[in-house]
């Protein structure tokens, strides 16, 4: 009888592609875990490793078994967390994916309320790109993600709680009277810094021009706070969005602001999760929570 031990370990290999870490992912001595696989792979008749000492490689018919053995331990953990229906709301540990143009901007206002009014939670914060959290989402690695829309986020489900507009940061030098807002036709282009390709924010803020991105200059940037340096040091302009502006421009004179006049909102900001996931009376608790210290700060978006 296959065991849902020997589920997790096959699965830990395939995320580690190495016994060893493996086994310490899943806190056995490499032997029990070689054993243990061993034994499931006798009972399969085929191979889903093929190893050695260098390489341990996933067999075709090893991947047939790792998307079954994804399904059944999804399948496991929610079972396990309809526990958590009956609990006190929010009471229970929660791994949140966060992506890094979100994360610096939106945790500082809304953690003390969540501590405040939900003492009991216990967050485990993940901070990666939009695919990667989708991704992880989906497999049952994080419970749920905070991403901006539009995003490809597969056959999950999202629960939006938040849209903001883009703004124009610009050396000071460079605007003319007393301006609050800035044309698309006025933009020049060529000295638009934004985020590296893969960024989704990058894609929302050509997006919201409607253009295609032809810097001045060619460089590798993954942070914010990096690009309106740069535009400090009067190297070029960029977007950022409205819950970004205070914490990245905060007293600098040097630096100018304009609104990006486009049709809003620029972009959506949601809590994405599976739609089986049982916790989705957490989530609703926590987009209350973020909406409402969101619009505390910012007013209506």
């Amino acid at each position: 009888m296959i065991t849902s031990k020997q589920i997790n370990y096959v699965l830990a290999v395939s995320k580690t592609l190495h016994f060893k870490r493996a086994a310490e992912l899943c806190y056995i001595s490499p032997s029990t875990l070689s054993m243990a696989i061993a034994d499931l792979e006798n009972q399969l008749g085929f191979s889903i490793f093929e190893r050695n000492n260098k390489n341990v490689i996933v067999t075709p018919m090893g991947h047939a078994v790792l998307r079954k053995a994804r399904d059944i331990k999804l399948k496991m953990d929610d079972i396990n967390r309809l526990g958590e229906l009956r609990a006190m709301p929010l009471s229970t540990p929660i791994a949140l994916g966060i992506i890094p143009t979100i994360s610096p901007y939106l945790l500082p206002r809304v953690l003390p309320a969540l501590k405040q009014h939900y003492p009991q939670l216990t967050l485990n914060i993940v901070e990666d790109r939009s695919s990667r959290l989708v991704e992880q989402v989906q497999t049952g690695e994080i419970d749920m993600a905070i991403l901006a829309l539009p995003f490809d986020i597969k056959s999950l489900s999202s629960f939006k709680f938040w849209q903001e507009d883009f703004y124009y940061i610009t050396h000071k030098d460079n605007v003319k009277g007393q301006s609050i807002e800035i044309e698309v036709s006025d933009l020049n282009q060529s000295e638009l810094l934004l985020l590296e390709d893969g960024h989704c924010l990058k894609e929302h803020a050509l997006a919201a021009c409607k253009l295609t991105h032809k810097p001045m200059y060619t460089m590798k940037v993954s942070s914010l706070a990096t690009l309106v340096q740069l535009v400090a040091g009067n190297m070029g302009s960029t977007l950022v969005p409205q819950m970004a502006l205070e914490q990245l421009l905060g007293s600098n004179g040097s630096l100018a602001m304009l609104h990006l006049n486009q049709p809003s909102p620029h972009r959506e900001i949601a809590l994405v999760a599976r739609p089986n996931y049982p916790g989705i009376a957490n989530i609703h608790h926590l987009t209350e929570v973020f909406s409402a210290q969101l619009h505390t700060r910012f007013g209506g978006s």
